[in-house]
């Protein structure tokens, strides 16, 4: 398990929204780059302007993907 910075993963766009860099897996649900995610959408169960800049904990699989596991307060 290795720690992360939010915004090493995440790029927060001027309007507000929040894509991940690369691919990511969450709670089994895969997400790519192209996704927004608007305050209040609810993707794999969270919420990620809750987390918002807290650090990540995360392990990549054998193909690269970045799995989230949870978040340091």
């Amino acid at each position: 398990m290795k720690k992360y910075s939010f915004l090493d993963i995440f790029q927060e766009h001027p309007n507000g929204d929040l894509s991940p860099k690369e691919t990511i897996i969450v709670n089994g649900l895969k997400f790519g780059k192209g996704v927004s995610f608007t305050q209040g959408l609810i993707f794999g169960g969270v919420d990620f302007h809750n987390y918002k800049y807290l650090d990540i904990a995360a392990e990549k699989n054998e193909e690269g993907t970045l799995i989230i596991k949870g978040f340091y307060e």
